[in-house]
């Protein structure tokens, strides 16, 4: 997994994004912060509102997918995933040979995109979580059979703007997805579930949510920049017969262990139905 986030002032190719709303935005919003120059990036967007709002942070933005993608480097589908057979079907004889097409959408397959973009052009299939709009997501990368190391390298750096990356094989984006793209969503779950805790507790709902939002903020970062295991870290937090044993009885009790292994397990299932 990477860490660090790149400077980007010195990439010099050129990068089209087929479409930057929510996800697509963040992404591109954390590129142009890591310093890569606008004037090497196009966004397509068939709203007049959205392509002036890039043009004024210096991007060129236009409704003409065909042309934009003409001598890209890269080309980012950011799309939803209904359209994105149709669109790469629309610009694949304006793609070079060498353009790697990058889908950030959700449940579209390496073969669909080799499908719809074509037979022997690199492509890499990602899956992005939400926290990528705070410049924090973790993003999912599976490159197609004919992304050489280089271009693999290229995406990563370049997603790194906006989170973090791990590079598995295809077969492992539905898991990835119960766990890390939908996470986010049982984080925001215990969330609300603490501060609700602490209201009833007598907390003021803001101290309440402050204090929520703290710890969960604290945690994760001793997981993350530590090296001590979720599990060590838990058995330190709790003295024999103190009031963490006893919370942790009553979550034991709940089965809430039990229970998150199951969400990620039905998210895993769906996003293979999805992806089907």
């Amino acid at each position: 997994m990477t860490t660090d986030t790149p400077d980007l002032s010195d990439f010099d190719g050129r990068i089209v994004f087929l479409g930057a709303g929510v996800m697509g935005g963040a992404v591109l919003s954390g590129l142009l912060e890591a310093g890569l120059p606008p004037e090497h990036v196009t966004v397509t967007d068939p709203s007049e509102e959205a392509r002036a709002r890039w043009s004024e942070r210096g991007v060129e933005a236009t409704a003409d997918n065909e042309t934009a993608v003409e001598g890209a480097d890269i080309v980012v589908v950011a799309l939803k995933p209904y359209l994105v057979a149709e669109v790469l079907d629309e610009v694949a004889g304006s793609l070079g040979r060498d353009t790697v097409v990058v889908s950030l959408a959700a449940g579209v397959t390496l073969a669909t995109l080799q499908e719809h973009a074509g037979a022997q052009l690199p492509v890499v299939r990602v899956m992005p979580n939400t926290p990528a709009l705070v410049g924090e997501g973790m993003f999912v990368v599976s490159p197609g059979a004919h992304c050489t190391d280089e271009q693999v390298a290229t995406v990563d750096r370049l997603l790194q703007a906006c989170g973090h990356t791990e590079v598995v094989a295809e077969s492992m984006q539905d898991a990835a997805t119960g766990l890390s793209g939908s996470g986010p969503a049982y984080v925001f779950y215990v969330a609300d579930a603490l501060i609700e805790a602490g209201v009833l507790e007598g907390l003021s709902r803001p101290v309440a949510t402050r204090l929520a939002e703290q710890t969960l903020l604290g945690a994760a970062t001793m997981l993350r920049d530590g090296d001590t295991p979720a599990a060590i870290l838990r058995e330190q937090v709790t003295s024999p017969g103190g009031s963490t044993a006893a919370a942790l009885r009553a979550l034991d009790r709940g089965a809430v262990r039990y229970h998150l292994i199951e969400a990620v397990g039905a998210a895993t299932r769906r996003s293979a139905e999805l992806g089907d």
